[in-house]
């Protein structure tokens, strides 16, 4: 106890009991147990909530791969879902390879590192297995309608209204009442939400299509509506989209056709594109992070 008074680690309390300095860098701490009750679940109103069934927190994923990797490894994650996985390795500097089943949870990541991180799909990271032409597009809706829904949707960046189990590959069975997607948005100083209607045919459109389309904006008073289509319009298509006239919006001043037809092929080679106010609300975005260091993700081989 003298060598602690000598050393000034000896603290007196008001009522003169001596009390030892601890400092915390001096410590050894507490070594990490199995059982962490220390990072709660994600909550309805959590900031980083997106909405996926399955989401992890994110602090979690951090501490996993902080323990388990070093700065500039490869993290793989073969079920990777809406990409918690690979947001926290992006942010720790490491290199990563996500793997996912569904079309629905590919996009979602790459929203998610784009809203995080401004990583761009094809500039900055690889997609394999996506559509990228026409023939896969109408390959993939061969084989899967859903599927293609949902990357059809993923285009514009519109919502599926009925997900169902989105770790597989079937949709959610029953009636959708003529509306894949949607997109929300809010162009006005009231707040109120509006709404884009979505459309995807993979196959034997019509003018009837089109009309039934417009009947389907009414009955919902959504502002817009869009029909996806993998075959291109035939012209009787394109008059009665136009004979839907125009949408005002309030906060920007200007029109929008109320009914616009997008084909697959001109998504794909960015040469069409959905005409809306640009305040869109559809998916919540994903906080913007910081990066521990400037990881270039490196190519891999793939035959």
């Amino acid at each position: 106890m003298q060598k602690f008074e000598d050393a000034g680690l000896i603290h007196y309390t008001s009522t003169g009991n001596p009390r030892l300095k601890q400092f915390l860098d001096e410590m050894p701490g507490v070594h990490l147990q199995d059982i962490w009750s220390d990072i709660p679940p994600i909550n309805a109103h959590a900031a980083e909530r997106l909405g996926y069934p399955t989401q992890k927190p994110v602090a979690l994923l951090e501490r996993i791969i902080s323990a388990s990797s070093n700065p500039g490894d490869v993290v793989l994650d073969p079920f990777c879902g809406c990409g918690t996985t690979i947001a926290a390795a992006q942010k720790l500097g490491r290199h990563w390879i996500g793997i996912d089943i569904t079309n629905l949870a590919i996009a979602l990541q790459k929203y998610r590192l784009q809203d995080a991180y401004g990583l761009e799909a094809g500039r900055d990271y690889l997609v394999i297995g996506e559509p990228v032409d026409l023939a896969s597009a109408a390959q993939l809706a061969q084989e899967s309608r859903h599927q293609f829904e949902w990357w059809a949707l993923s285009l514009i960046r519109a919502q599926p209204i009925n997900p169902g189990d989105s770790s597989g590959k079937k949709g959610k069975k029953g009636a959708d009442r003529g509306i894949d997607g949607q997109i929300v948005f809010i162009d006005d100083s009231g707040g109120k939400p509006k709404r884009i209607i979505v459309q995807v045919k993979s196959g034997h459109v019509s003018a009837s299509i089109v009309r039934d389309l417009r009947g389907v904006i009414e009955r919902e008073g959504a502002a817009l509506g869009v029909l996806i289509t993998l075959d291109p319009p035939s012209q009787p298509m394109k008059t009665e989209a136009a004979s839907a006239g125009y949408y005002t919006s309030p906060g920007w001043g200007r029109d929008y056709p109320r009914l616009q037809i997008l084909t697959v092929e001109g998504l794909l080679a960015g040469v069409e594109r959905l005409d809306r106010p640009p305040a869109a609300v559809t998916f919540k975005q994903a906080q913007k992070e910081k990066t521990e260091q400037d990881a270039q993700q490196p190519g891999f081989d793939f035959e």
